[in-house]
């Protein structure tokens, strides 16, 4: 066996997007560790990189049918989120970490169909994002 056999067009751009799942999803857990969330950078690697690889054995085995795997995807990512979410009395917590990791999916499919410029651009807006409500808290000192 060659390594031509070996990689061919799919498995390179299989590279492609698992180097892309690693940097993007290292950008958004660094985030989220930053501010001592649970679901840090491992976690959002692989589902940024599961996702990738569900859509594009989804889009090299049925191309007729792409959206089918990919929206059991949103499903399946949907459902790990909710097992994150915590209720105490009248406190809900855990709802952005869970967001971010249905974020984190949505890259993994940008990346898989091939929409890596989309997958950047939420990456980065996605590590921005929670920092939002954070910037009023801080007011300049007199």
């Amino acid at each position: 066996m060659n390594i031509a056999t070996l990689f061919g067009p799919l498995e390179i751009s299989f590279l492609i997007g698992l180097a892309l799942a690693l940097v993007l999803g290292y950008i958004i857990g660094a985030e989220r560790e930053s501010r001592g969330k649970d679901a840090g950078i491992s976690t959002h690697i692989l589902v940024i990189a599961g996702a990738m690889l569900f859509t594009l054995l989804s889009s090299a085995v049925d191309p007729m049918s792409e959206s089918r795997i990919a929206a059991q995807i949103v499903y399946g990512i949907g459902f790990l989120g909710a097992g994150l979410i915590l209720k105490e009395g009248t406190t809900v917590k855990n709802l952005t970490t869970a967001s971010s990791i249905w974020f984190a999916g949505a890259i993994g499919m940008a990346i898989g169909f091939g929409y890596f410029g989309i997958a950047i651009i939420a990456a980065l807006a996605s590590a921005v994002i929670p920092r939002i409500p954070h910037l009023k808290k801080r007011s300049p000192e007199a």
